[in-house]
């Protein structure tokens, strides 16, 4: 057999081979999704037996015909997948894949992380790992002051009031506060911008700490559902992402409970919410929701902010938004991204 089948790059601007790949994805209950960076297809006799992606350091969508398992073509799907990140400098590799399928990539040296039942495990292998990240944090918040600590993550797209309003209840109730900004750049403001704005809002607070989340907290790796619609794995995903925070990088940070504001909009955020609720108490940690505060009887959020930029309604932005943000957002700067705001309508 294995002198019978090619080997082919699918073209991910060819909706013919992208349904191709769909189609075979559908019957291992998996689905295709176009923002992919590469995908490979293993072909006998002109029919697909086994495909695989990558997106960023992900390795995702492998799947192999029934009739093939045991030809070692898994191992060859994520040796390909691998010299490709290779050729991309990328060195560290997720996967994100179901349970029952957590054997194979064990056998392969990854190494699990954390696993949803029945919906979903993430390991990862290559150089880096989970416990080199909660090292590198753990000695970042070495200064903070001693004593009860807690911990916020927030994308701020951008940073507003309402955002302030909780991370200033968090300090005020404990002695030290870690603030994890999403580093993913799927959000309409860059992440330097967001890390930037966030830093500067809170600048008067001497007990606060902002640092990049990383890819261990609400990235592609972990929490794909974040950044895009469909709600058929946002409670896997939502599960392994609180999962990680509470079995790795809670305690390498000293964190004893989590905020967060409450979330009346988004679903995502909601469940988010729900599955950190769920989890969190489980390994010793509290957490505390905070209702959100209002201008004119309508909650403050990013997204009301970004629509109001749409608008060009700065007044209404000004009320919305500490200073800091706010001067970024009328300076020459900001421009690009302004005007980015005002071509899509996207949610993030």
């Amino acid at each position: 057999m294995w002198d019978n089948y090619d080997i082919r790059e699918i073209n991910l601007d060819s909706p013919r081979e992208v349904e191709s790949v769909r189609a075979f994805l559908a019957a291992f209950d998996l689905t295709f999704t176009a923002t992919v960076d590469y995908t490979i297809a293993f072909y006998q006799n002109n029919e697909m037996i086994a495909t695989g992606s990558l997106a960023g350091e992900v390795l995702r969508n492998i799947a192999v015909s029934p009739q093939m398992q045991g030809e070692g073509l898994t191992a060859d799907v994520v040796s390909r997948l691998i010299q490709q990140a290779g050729q991309r400098g990328i060195y560290h590799y997720f996967i994100y894949t179901k349970p029952s399928a957590a054997p194979m990539f064990t056998a392969l040296g990854f190494k699990e992380l954390a696993r949803s039942e029945p919906h979903a495990i993430l390991l990862e292998a290559g150089i880096g790992s989970i416990d080199e990240y909660c090292r590198e944090i753990s000695r970042k918040v070495e200064g903070l002051p001693s004593g009860s600590r807690a911990a916020l993550v927030v994308n701020c797209n951008p940073f507003t009031l309402g955002h302030r309003a909780v991370i200033s209840k968090a300090a005020q109730d404990n002695q030290a506060v870690v603030v994890l900004v999403v580093s993913e750049e799927r959000s309409l403001f860059p992440f330097a911008v967001r890390l930037r704005l966030v830093q500067e809002g809170l600048a008067e607070f001497n007990n606060i700490l902002v640092l990049p989340a990383g890819k261990y907290i609400i990235s592609a790796a972990t929490f794909p559902g974040y950044f895009t619609r469909g709600e058929a794995t946002v409670m896997a995903q939502t599960r392994l992402d609180a999962t990680i925070f509470a079995r790795y990088i809670a305690p390498a940070l000293g964190i004893t409970k989590r905020y967060v504001g409450e979330e009346p909009y988004c679903a995502t955020t909601c469940s988010y919410n729900d599955a950190l609720a769920d989890i969190l108490p489980q390994y010793g940690i509290g957490l505390e929701t905070i209702p959100r505060i209002t201008v004119g009887g309508k909650v403050i959020s990013a997204s009301q902010v970004r629509e109001f930029i749409r608008q060009d309604n700065w007044p209404a932005i000004k009320e919305l938004v500490p200073d800091t943000t706010y001067k970024y957002l009328i300076s020459p700067e900001a421009q690009p991204v302004l005007a980015t705001i005002k071509a899509v309508d996207s949610r993030h």
